[in-house]
């Protein structure tokens, strides 16, 4: 049987270039290809690809994102494609998850695909290659100059771009992140609070608890309680507790003159 492959590239002569190298081997067989990020999550979720090659730097909706929107069932292998400096080639590596730097050599190629089919091979590796290719995307997604200016969600087959200026407030809820609008829209994601915090401007967002981080933009009112922390009111009316650990934190961002 053929490795069933899709390329995810934004720039079509690098997109034509890695299928032409793709179709010099027998054993593979490209089932789709794809311009953007939002088009590749439906394109792996439509065909169910062995392989996908993902560029990591598409605009909108990049290769690390695209990991994060696939449900979980319908996760393929991935190796990301990227002409990223080496502090990514170094995440990858440590996550066990393959890569191939541009411009692609067809000799490295082979390589990922016989990785490939080493561990389609191996059935019972499947499920930790999809949390090893996770973890790797989180890792690199915390890397220095990566701040989020939306954040993709999904609204049942839709993929949502939310500008991160829209957002009033971001809570835990369980292994999920409860992400509230100025518009009064909830979106769920599923990502760890603390990967997402790394990755938002720290003088637009303040964390108030474990579990709570909201706009510094969207507070509108301050009351102190007792025990020495305080009740954040925010423009849409929501009211969260600040934590004993924060509230010192938040009288030295928010609250001097």
């Amino acid at each position: 049987m053929k490795l069933r492959v899709v390329v995810a590239d934004d720039e079509r002569p690098a997109r034509t270039f890695l299928v032409s190298q793709l179709r010099e081997f027998e054993d593979v067989a490209v089932v789709g290809e794809a311009a953007t990020g939002a088009e590749a999550v439906a394109l792996i979720e439509r065909v169910g690809p062995d392989l996908a090659l993902l560029d990591l730097q598409m605009p909108e909706l990049d290769g690390l994102a695209v990991v994060g929107l696939l449900r979980r069932v319908r996760m393929p292998l991935v190796a990301f494609v990227t002409a990223y400096d080496e502090y990514a080639v170094r995440a990858f590596e440590m996550n066990a998850v393959d890569y191939l730097l541009k411009p692609v050599e067809l000799p490295r190629l082979r390589q990922t695909i016989n990785r490939a089919v080493e561990r389609l091979e191996r059935a019972e590796m499947r499920a930790d290659d999809a949390e090893r290719i996770r973890a790797a995307a989180t890792e690199i997604a915390r890397s220095p100059g990566t701040l989020l200016r939306r954040i993709p969600v999904r609204k049942r087959d839709d993929i949502i771009l939310v500008p991160v200026e829209q957002i009033v407030s971001i809570v835990a809820n369980g292994e999920l992140l409860d992400i509230m609008t100025r518009g009064s829209e909830r979106f769920t994601i599923t990502y760890r609070l603390k990967d997402l915090e790394a990755r938002l401007d720290p003088a637009e967002f303040v964390r108030l608890s474990r579990g709570t981080i909201v706009s510094v933009a969207a507070i509108r009112r301050v009351t102190p309680v007792p025990g020495g922390t305080y009740l954040l009111t925010l423009e849409n009316g929501q009211e969260h507790q600040v934590s004993r650990q924060r509230a010192r934190i938040l009288r030295d961002q928010l609250l001097r003159l």
